[in-house]
């Protein structure tokens, strides 16, 4: 509970103070703490009492995948395999969703492809881990031969699909699927309506697509309007920006990004007064651009650099330190 309300500390605290763990207790802290998962997944295996099971696996992977550690995600891989839990469906599409959130896109296909059985949610995986690696055809390959093997696609199939023609600009091929929603009985949600906004918005259909805001069944969230804006800007239609920006604020769901990108396009065009406009409403308004932050994997262990000047300097042992290992690490690579 304290987890998925991201209250750690109680988490942690209530877990410390257990006289007794089990698998169930480990998993559920596990899942809490993606930077300590491996520390906390070896303490976990440490205790003779405890066995992981499936549920710790997928547990653990998708924190894995959002980090991007690949190395850490080819262990847990081997593990399973010595323990034979590679044998789950679940365990399985939860490695193919890693392997392909990580750049590694084979090895998730090839351990799709070794399935014995497969459900909708494996297939769902690959699909979506081809579109964030901007393979659009083999997602829609793969989509396709879903369905003709008698797979029902779901909701998430779908936005894997049109995802997909989105990072790969297929207009024409997201407007059909998008259409044939309704003969698979699906009913588009507004993350549905959010793909075809901005597939449409990076293609340039700048009309099209603000027809599609103002005629869908929902209310356009602050995601929706920040893509919508974004396009205004790529495309520098200064006057369609406006317009979206004044909408996001009026309804209480604009962004500070928001801000960043008007006025960013103001200054393109020279408009300085606006530029300075943009600054002052940011100002009376509170809004600052958080500041950036990169993780990166070194030996299995997590290190999390903040784009500020006082972190840098308070830091600059870590990093250093980080630097030399990053390159240590480098060099043996190249050596084999």
């Amino acid at each position: 509970m304290y987890v998925k309300f991201g209250v750690l500390g109680s988490a942690r605290k209530v877990f410390d103070e257990m006289p007794e763990r089990s698998v169930v207790s480990w998993t559920a802290v596990i899942a809490g703490y993606p930077h300590e998962a491996l520390r906390l997944f070896c303490e976990m295996q440490s205790s003779a009492a405890v066995e992981p099971n499936e549920v710790t696996l997928v547990s653990i992977l998708p924190a894995i995948a959002d980090l991007g550690a690949l190395d850490l995600g080819g262990w847990v891989h081997r593990f399973a395999q010595r323990r034979n839990l590679d044998r789950y469906a679940n365990v399985r599409t939860a490695l193919i969703d890693m392997y392909a959130k990580c750049g590694e896109i084979t090895k998730a296909k090839l351990l799709f492809m070794e399935m014995p059985e497969k459900q909708t949610s494996s297939w769902n995986a690959l699909i979506n881990g081809f579109a964030v690696n901007g393979r659009a055809k083999e997602a829609l390959e793969t989509f396709i031969m879903m369905v003709h093997e008698g797979f029902e696609p779901n909701k998430i199939t779908m936005i894997g699909v049109l995802s997909a023609c989105s990072h790969c600009g297929l207009v024409e091929d997201g407007r059909k699927w998008f259409k044939s929603m309704e003969k698979f009985g699906l009913t588009p949600q507004v993350e549905h309506y959010g793909c075809m906004v901005d597939l449409l918005g990076r293609a340039g259909c700048l009309d099209e697509a603000e027809k599609l805001i103002r005629t869908m069944p929902y209310d356009a969230n602050e995601i929706i309007l920040s893509s919508f804006l974004f396009a205004c800007g790529y495309f520098n239609d200064v006057t369609r920006a406006e317009r979206v920006l004044q909408e996001a604020v009026k309804t209480e769901k604009s962004c500070v990004g928001d801000y960043v990108m008007m006025r960013n396009l103001y200054a393109t065009e020279q408009r300085w007064r606006d530029v300075e406009d943009v600054k002052q409403r940011m100002k009376k308004g509170g809004s600052y651009k958080e500041v950036a932050c990169s993780v990166i994997e070194v030996n299995g262990g997590f290190r999390e650099f903040v784009a500020g000047n006082n972190y840098l300097h308070s830091h600059v042992e870590d990093i250093q330190l980080t630097l030399v290992q990053l390159w240590t690490h480098m060099k043996t690579e190249m050596t084999y």
